[in-house]
């Protein structure tokens, strides 16, 4: 204790004595400071450089000082992550918080050779990791097929059994300056075959392609935004079934690939039920309280919430707008007189969300100009954009970036195809020119074209919102509803826009004011809600089950709410709740429009390939009427249901609809349609060919009705339903009397007539000798297992048919005076004996 305050008193002298000395010469003491602190300096710095020529020189191959990989030649993008070009060789400055990460590899076909589909088409999206091990930087593939909550025993067993496949390892070049990242040489993974990033196996396949050739494929660019990487590269294949380059062997793409930073708290999932239209992703849930492992599918959706400073209006029912807004940008090289157009399409969808509780969810800007922001790029995942493409593609498509772990749309690019024009307008003259001047003219003018663009930009935007196509929408409307105006002003022309229910060719001349194509419609506001609604006291999404469960059971019987894709109900461009009576219509309007095709399509001076088009359009519509008619033969309509509601999920088309369905066909197609030959196009268009594109379209007609399915479908109808069913032996009996009709008369047959005749025969010999291809088991679920053709009651009945016909026919030859027609009669028994008796 003494000790301690003798040098406690030493050390207030030694202080109170140097503080004396200061305050009685501060010049000298600052002196004595600075030659001090210098003399310091200089011993550290010595000292460093005794120590520096002690430490070994960095490994060759090893990790290196910064600069001397990136060195002052280095072009450097900043980012996500620094990507830094030197020379040909590309490197990535990964930061260490960005190690361990889940991120997105989106791969497109940016563009395409010749024969290879269109360019921005996704071919390819996984979930990637980058994590160091030791010296290496691993990029790894992480599935989400399989999972299992983190916090149970079973994760560790998931784990074990989904080891993650390596998709690439690259060793630390350096570290960042600061030692906040490390430096990877990434050249490889842009110039070699990696084939998750480069062209689709089944592409591969198609072609042939063997390798890639180094010497014809390079790297375009390696570009950084906050939130993704874009890498372009060209490749050049060895291919020896070339689409595009047959003499050398060769396809060249340019590549695409995205890498997005997905968000570190994934969105809550909302869970998928089939009775609403969603597109919708899986995984197997190995975490679940149940008995076996069980696929769990959720919705592909926008993370839209309300802020917490609006919950209590909206439990009010007031409309809120959402803590971040979709927003989508206009391309710069949309020309500015489609540009409002395009706007109005995307915010057309507002007036759904705000059925879900949002009001402005969802906007439209014009992408600013490079003087407004020069850092603005339609590839920064951060803007949604619609894309206005110089093709020759007839066509526009909507595809999204989710977040595999949630469903969480991150962003979308719509791609505008410049003739999505051509297109629009063909579909508004065949379906609209007979009652609407507006469209019977080769070109429309701009007002025209702004409501058709406007129609495809919402349909589009739809399924970047995450709607799928619900063709079993128009269904839901009564034919003669189509012709009100006051109805179709009130309610457009189907439910939902994301059915194919382009205009409306129901309208008759005498329909005057009539609508003439659909509206974000009753069905889509429906669906939007049911995926978009804030459930606000749910914690899960097990939690939201009840309330979307009693939303879907509120509209449980109502057609306006369907939503289905695959049965006779739900077919592609049709529309009206009666295929046969609204194509009874169509066909009314068409031999219309074929009186004026001339004067529709004409302009002075022009040659006839707007009349050639326009014709060729005439027939391809009525062909869309023949398959809507010939879907009801066989037809089978699904209502999906759960277990707890009442009621059976597949019908059968009722019986007089598949019979009146097949004597449609026999009166407006086998009775040859003469309106579609009009001489006076014709002669214009072709020196040969018309009679045999009549007999192609007839027996197509011919050929699916007596397809193997729906025979089978007809016998497994008649087998549970008895004669509550259209039987087999009832269609045979009505296609052989409509087809043969003039055996009981003993007229004359015309050319068409003839042809169509030993089509059938030869029909019938398929069937009676044939057997059906065997269905490949993955496409058993959506065709059914297929006939045995050998045990089936198909050639009982065939061979019975063929007996029936060889006697009428035989007692038609005597009775028959014109010359051609007996010889006809004559080769079609000898046909039949050589079937039935076979030499």
């Amino acid at each position: 204790m003494k000790i301690r305050n003798l040098r406690s008193t030493a050390f207030f002298v030694c202080l109170f004595s140097a503080f004396m000395l200061f305050a009685a010469n501060p010049a000298d003491a600052q002196s004595r400071r600075k030659k001090r602190e210098a003399a310091e300096k200089a011993a550290q710095a010595a000292k460093a450089a005794q120590a520096a020529k002690k430490k070994p020189a960095p490994k060759k191959g090893g990790i290196q000082p910064f600069d001397k990989v990136i060195t002052k030649e280095a072009k450097t993008d900043e980012g996500l992550f620094n990507v830094h070009k030197i020379d040909k060789k590309y490197f990535f400055e990964i930061p260490n918080d960005m190690l361990g990460r889940d991120m997105l590899m989106v791969t497109r076909i940016a563009k395409t050779a010749s024969g290879i589909g269109f360019g921005g088409g996704k071919t390819n999206t996984q979930m990637l990791r980058w994590e160091r091990v030791q010296d290496k930087i691993l990029l790894k593939i992480i599935s989400t097929t399989v999972t299992a909550a983190d916090s149970l025993p079973i994760s560790e067993a998931v784990s074990n059994s989904n080891l993650d496949p390596i998709l690439a390892a690259y060793d630390i070049k350096a570290l960042s300056k600061d030692s906040s990242g490390v430096v990877i040489d990434v050249s490889t993974l842009l110039t070699n075959d990696v084939k998750p990033l480069g062209l689709p196996q089944r592409n591969r396949t198609q072609y042939r392609v063997t390798r890639l050739d180094n010497s014809r494929s390079y790297v375009v660019r390696a570009s950084s935004y906050p939130e993704n990487i874009e890498l372009r590269h060209v490749k050049t294949y060895f291919a020896s079934n070339s689409p595009s380059s047959r003499a050398d062997g060769s396809i060249t793409v340019e590549m695409s690939n995205s890498m997005v930073l997905l968000p570190e708290v994934p969105m809550q999932r909302r869970l998928f039920d089939e009775r609403v239209g969603w597109f919708a992703r899986g995984t197997t849930d190995y975490g679940l309280d149940v008995q076996q492992s069980k696929t769990i599918r959720y919705l592909d959706r926008w993370r839209l919430e309300v802020k917490e400073e609006d919950e209590a209006k909206f439990r009010r029912g007031e409309l809120v707008v959402p803590k971040k807004q979709i927003v989508y940008y206009i391309d710069r090289a949309t020309p500015k007189k489609w540009v409002q157009a395009i706007k109005d399409g995307i915010e057309d969808w507002q007036v759904a969300f705000e059925a879900a509780g949002f009001k402005d969810a969802i906007i439209a800007k014009e992408a600013p100009s490079p003087e407004e922001d020069p850092d603005w790029s339609p590839e920064d995942v951060r803007y949604s954009t619609v894309r206005y493409l110089a093709s020759p593609i007839p066509n526009a498509n909507g595809p999204h970036v989710s977040d595999p772990r949630s469903g969480e749309i991150l962003e979308s690019d719509i791609n505008w195809y410049h003739n999505v024009m051509t297109l629009l307008r063909r579909w508004f003259f065949v379906q609209t020119a007979a009652i609407n001047p507006s469209a019977q003219s080769p070109e429309f003018d701009d007002e025209v074209m702004s409501r058709l663009i406007r129609f495809v930009s919402s349909h589009e935007v739809g399924h970047t919102l995450g709607l799928p196509h619900n063709f079993a929408s128009s269904n839901a409307y009564p034919v003669d509803s189509l012709r009100s105006a006051e109805f179709t002003k009130r309610m457009g022309t189907a439910p939902s826009i994301m059915d194919y229910a382009r205009f409306n060719y129901i309208a008759q001349p005498e329909d005057e004011g009539v609508a003439l194509m659909p509206n974000v419609g009753i069905y889509d506001k429906y669906s939007i809600a049911w995926g978009y609604r804030p459930i606000l006291d749910a914690d899960s999404p097990e939690d939201e089950l009840p309330t979307l469960r009693r939303w879907i059971e509120e509209k449980n019987g109502d057609p306006l709410y369907r939503f289905n894709q695959g049965d006779y109900t739900s077919q592609t461009e049709d529309l009206g709740d009666d295929a046969m009576k609204a194509s009874a219509y169509g066909i009314a309007n068409l031999k219309r429009i074929v009186t004026n095709l001339r004067d529709w399509t004409y302009t002075p001076g022009s040659d006839y390939s707007e009349l050639r088009e326009m014709y060729g359009e005439v027939g391809s519509q009525f062909n869309r009427y023949m398959g809507h008619v010939g879907s009801y033969l066989g037809g089978v309509k699904k209502e999906t249901k759960t277990a707890d509601q009442d009621g059976v999920i597949y019908t059968h088309a009722p019986k007089a609809k598949q019979k009146e369905a097949v004597m449609f066909i026999a009166d407006n197609l086998w009775n040859t349609p003469k309106w579609m030959l009009d001489k006076e196009i014709l002669g214009r268009l072709q020196e040969v060919g018309a009679v045999e594109s009549m007999r192609g379209r007839q027996v197509r007609a011919l050929n699916s009705m007596l397809e193997w399915r729906k025979l089978g479908r007809l016998i497994e109808n008649e087998a549970l339903n008895g004669n509550d069913a259209y039987k087999m032996t009832e269609l045979f009996t009505d296609v052989r009397n409509a087809i043969w009709s003039e055996l009981r008369r003993g007229s004359a047959i015309d050319n068409y007539r003839r042809s169509l005749q030993r089509a059938h025969i030869e029909r019938l010999e398929l069937l009676m000798t044939g057997e059906m291809p065997p269905v490949p088991a993955q496409f058993r679920q959506f065709f059914g297992p297929g006939v045995d053709a050998s045990q089936s009651d198909i050639r009982p009945v065939v061979r019975g048919e063929l007996k029936t016909l060889q006697s009428r026919v035989r007692a038609a030859i005597p009775r028959t005076s014109d010359r051609m027609s007996k010889l006809h009669l004559q080769d079609a028994l000898e046909r039949i004996n050589n079937i039935l008796d076979p030499k």
